[in-house]
């Protein structure tokens, strides 16, 4: 089965290329002194401390979050496939998705008798699902 393709324009298509440019030189923004304390992690949090060097966004220290990172407006949000992302739970929830512009991806609180309800729906109305259920190989 093929992948379902969005409907872009083309200065959608341009913008998302541009996004993706920006995503492989964006850099890893991890916690800071995420490597002196394990118990930390690396997931973000702001620095704010009042003699933190990262807050005071010196060089030699990682970067910080900043809004010059994000990606353009139009494209932003949306999965790399160009498509927006719904998430659903039952098999109503498909009458409410346009299949041109959005994708399906069905919650992980949904049995895998409902999944192949919704997947079986999804495809008689030419919805692209991002997360298929995986056969048995």
């Amino acid at each position: 089965m093929t992948k379902l393709k969005p409907k872009l324009s083309d200065e959608e298509k341009r913008l998302l290329k541009i996004r993706n440019e920006l995503n492989r030189k964006r850099p890893w923004f991890r916690r800071q002194e995420w490597f002196r304390y394990k118990r930390l992690g690396t997931a973000w949090r702001r620095p704010k401390g009042k003699h933190s060097k990262m807050r005071e966004h010196k060089g030699y220290r990682p970067p910080v979050v900043d809004s010059g990172f994000r990606g353009p407006k139009k494209v932003r949000g949306l999965h790399p496939s160009g498509f927006r992302e719904v998430l659903v739970h039952n098999v109503k929830d498909l009458e409410k998705v346009n299949p041109e512009r959005e994708a399906i991806r069905i919650a992980s609180r949904v049995g895998v008798r409902k999944r192949m309800e919704i997947e079986e729906k999804a495809r008689e109305l030419n919805i692209r699902v991002l997360n298929p259920m995986q056969r048995g190989e």
